[in-house]
């Protein structure tokens, strides 16, 4: 009797052990940000929180005078309503109040707007990301350039890709080619598209910015811990904006710079061997626990 659930046990720890490491991706139900990667989104995650301190007290002050003023100035309670025109003590509260509130927002939220404009580092790695209708065109600008197409994973081809797994290749979310980049690495991203307005979002890294056709914006991360990371374009662009994804593989320094020299002559054959790479890394990992 003991010996069942011991052995469905260790097949559940075999089979989490057999998938990739997860690191970031959308929830059923969710309600709060995915679990903070770089410090940019920690940063901002900080700040929702502090913004909070100051619009919860003000949303139940203003419900609760506008309550009392309901209930105390109704025609039935007060049949004589008052002419009183100007009382200094009340403007004088109501004008430097928000103005307090407001500076109290304003310095760290410029703060972070600074941080999320100037990377503390040069960066180490640029990529030129390309919004097309309905895809990403990648381009790692290196002295050997690697360019490729990065599209949504169709069901069809997850056994060939090795994708089979719907908890770390989750559907309208996984692609068939991810963006490598090492960890603990300083990547400028520069955004652009090639028809219509696209956005580049990762919701984990914290950034977001528009993809337009003829310009180019940049924007940099970080990111601190390994795995697969999972945004959209966030930019309505046309009856496939929804099938748009963006996937983010973060992988160690070896295993970027093994990908990134077989990748120039053969990037599926490269992205297999670093899934199984990555995969052989998490079964020790969880056998080490």
């Amino acid at each position: 009797m003991i010996r069942k659930p011991l052995a469905i046990l260790s097949g559940l720890a075999a089979c989490m052990a057999a998938a990739p490491a997860l690191a970031a991706q959308p929830t059923p139900w969710q309600t709060r940000f995915q679990p903070a990667a770089t410090s940019i989104m920690e940063q901002t995650t900080w700040f929702e929180i502090y913004t909070l301190w100051f619009i919860l007290p003000i949303t139940v002050l203003v419900m609760l005078l506008l309550g009392w003023v309901i209930v105390k100035y109704r025609a039935s309670a007060n049949p004589t309503p008052s002419r009183t025109s100007h009382n200094t003590l009340i403007e004088v509260i109501w004008t430097v109040g928000p103005v307090v509130v407001l500076l109290f927002l304003a310095v760290p939220s410029f703060q972070l707007l600074s941080a999320q404009y100037s990377p503390p580092e040069d960066p180490a790695i640029t990529i030129k990301a390309t919004g097309v209708q309905w895809y990403w065109d990648y381009e790692y600008q290196t002295e050997e350039p690697l360019s490729f197409s990065s599209l949504i994973l169709a069901d069809d081809d997850r056994a060939g890709l090795g994708k089979e797994d719907r908890a770390a290749y989750p559907r309208l979310l996984a692609v068939d080619n991810e963006v490598v980049v090492p960890v603990d690495t300083t990547v400028r991203v520069l955004v652009t598209a090639s028809d219509v307005i696209h956005a580049f979002a990762m919701p984990a890294f914290g950034v977001k910015t528009d993809a337009v056709p003829g310009r180019i914006n940049e924007i940099w991360f970080k990111a601190k811990k390994e795995g697969i990371y999972y945004g959209q374009c966030s930019e309505l662009c046309g009856k496939d904006h929804a099938f748009m994804p963006i996937a983010v593989r973060v992988v160690s320094a070896d295993q970027y710079d093994t990908w990134l020299a077989a990748a120039r002559s053969d990037l599926a054959g490269a992205n297999k061997a670093l899934m199984a790479a990555t995969d052989a890394q998490t079964k020790v990992a969880a056998a080490g626990e």
